[in-house]
């Protein structure tokens, strides 16, 4: 388990991103503490992937910085910011279906993490252990469900051992026991690991069951945030995200 940070793992000030006209993210201020499940809601459209994307340099901002604890990686590469701990999954699961599970979660360990050989292997093994896919291992990523895909991105987002691990909508498509299982690898990935999460879902049931704290986009703007609780009695939340009149 990783060591005590003072003060937030990852933040965000006043970040705006444009395409064209349009503003997609529009001063968005976030912080996300050690060990802690943060959750990220809002109608489509309403900015989510986007945040991820300027989080990882795949975007470039138009205004404000991110923090990783106290260093500035607004503009790094986005293998440089893997590096310095940031990890992700994707909404489309982006497994190279042509290899095995465990080569999938190698590839993380060796250009993630930076390590080679046994130590690799090791930690390739470890992170599959952790979503309980180690009896997968050699089964072709083709041939595996979506469900069990899901699964080796999170391996794979873990093994490069981040501070904050971004997911992005891994219950997309997921039967009900599915569900219940990955909720399972989220609170694991936590407990053993002591990694911080910013988790962006649509199964808002899922975001309300674990989320220690819940921040709501609309139209690239923070509507509200606070605790599940707070955030379920929300009126402006309820109108803008559940589709129901405020009262």
């Amino acid at each position: 388990m990783s060591s005590t940070i003072d003060g937030p793992v990852f933040r965000m000030e006043n970040v705006t991103k444009r395409f064209g006209g349009l503003y997609a993210l529009t001063d968005i201020s976030l912080c996300v503490n050690q060990n802690q499940i943060t959750g990220l809601i809002g109608p489509n459209g309403a900015g989510k992937s986007t945040l991820f994307n300027v989080t990882t340099s795949i975007y470039k901002p138009d205004g404000g910085d991110i923090f990783l604890k106290d260093e500035k990686i607004t503009g790094k590469s986005s293998h440089h910011i893997c590096w310095m701990g940031i990890s992700r999954t994707f909404q489309l699961a982006k497994t190279s279906l042509s290899m095995s599970a465990f080569d999938n979660v190698l590839v993380g360990a060796i250009y993630g993490h930076k390590v080679r050989n046994k130590k690799a292997r090791q930690e390739a093994m470890e992170a599959l252990e952790l979503v309980g896919l180690e009896s997968k291992k050699d089964i072709i990523t083709s041939h595996m469900t979506l469900s069990d895909r899901r699964l080796i991105e999170v391996a794979r987002a873990m093994v490069s051992k981040p501070l904050i691990m971004l997911l992005d909508e891994p219950m997309a498509g997921l039967n009900p026991s599915e569900i219940n299982n990955m909720l399972r690898v989220i609170k694991k990935a936590r407990a053993e690991r002591s990694v911080a999460i910013l988790w962006v879902e649509h199964k808002v049931e899922a975001i309300f069951q674990l989320c220690d704290y819940i921040i709501v986009l609309d139209y690239g703007q923070i509507l509200a945030e606070g605790k599940p609780e707070e955030i379920a009695q929300n009126n402006r939340v309820i109108e803008a995200y559940l589709g129901k009149p405020s009262t």
